[in-house]
């Protein structure tokens, strides 16, 4: 089972109970992301492997900035529709507002669980266990390739037999068709223990707007060593298999119900490089 830390208002000592081991000279995908997020908890190779992505793709930051974006208004839009229970997988460094702030501003009361399996958001879970009062908040450190034991650990904190918003922003690029489990096969075993009412959120990188670009920008994570597989729209919406779109549908992140922060900040969809939807079990 992944090691499970709660937390709430009164409790910002938490203390990781696993052994946090940082490989700060090899590049890591979440600490570029916070580098494209104009974030500091990133180090040397993870500035220069950034540097590489953005001379391919000099969007890189637009399409963090427009991913971010998405989760926070899916995460409100669910929010509003009564979804009070949130698994975030795939977390990364904890970057204000996060997903519980967001959920917590609409609804008090709401519990969120966040995993991820790399050390460094260990090392700043504390700062996603600030709960409203009302609410609870929990950091579980796995790997979103093992289902069950991800599983497993929210179940201390979650009520699986009222609904759930499982949230996959990001993650799902980085799981590609040659591991040993892919990533259509991860998402089914998630849905498959997930109640009716509850909801699947996924972004993820995709070809279909700017192809030459994304090859190169996969050709870069692979020489850092981690593997991207970008996807189709095809590819993309099959991961909401027998679960019911909510409007719009598959859309360019930035194209994913938009505010008037996305109108100030336009992005085109050729920055964003990504998809992103929300489905219901009904």
């Amino acid at each position: 089972m992944g090691e499970r830390m709660t937390g709430d208002t009164t409790r910002s000592d938490i203390e990781p109970t696993v052994e946090v081991n940082l490989d700060v000279h090899v590049a890591h995908s979440a600490r570029m992301y916070d580098f494209y997020l104009g974030g500091t908890t990133n180090f040397a190779p993870d500035r220069e492997a950034a540097a590489h992505a953005l001379a391919v793709f000099p969007w890189a930051r637009s399409a963090a900035r427009a991913n971010r974006a998405f989760m926070h208004r899916s995460t409100r839009a669910l929010a509003e529709a009564g979804i009070r229970q949130f698994l975030d997988i795939g977390t990364g460094i904890p970057t204000s507002p996060n997903l519980h702030e967001i959920a917590q501003r609409i609804a008090p009361q709401s519990r969120v669980v966040y995993a991820d399996n790399d050390p460094i958001v260990l090392t700043h879970a504390q700062h996603l266990l600030h709960s409203a009062p009302e609410g609870r908040t929990a950091y579980v450190h796995a790997d979103v390739r093992e289902p069950e034991s991800v599983l497993s650990a929210a179940r201390e904190l979650l009520d699986f037999s009222r609904p759930i918003a499982l949230s996959l922003n990001a993650i799902l690029h980085f799981v590609p068709d040659t591991a040993a489990t892919g990533a259509h096969r991860l998402v089914e075993a998630f849905k498959a223990e997930l109640p009716p009412g509850s909801a699947l959120v996924v972004s993820h990188a995709t070809q279909d707007f700017a192809p030459e670009d994304i090859a190169r920008v996969e050709q870069v994570y692979a020489n850092a060593g981690t593997p991207v597989q970008a996807r189709t729209r095809e590819e993309f919406a099959r991961l909401f298999s027998g679960w019911e779109l909510l409007d719009p549908g598959v859309a360019a992140t930035p194209r994913w119900r938009p505010d008037e922060t996305s109108a100030a900040e336009p992005v085109a969809d050729a920055e964003a490089a990504c998809y992103g939807a929300v489905a219901l079990r009904r």
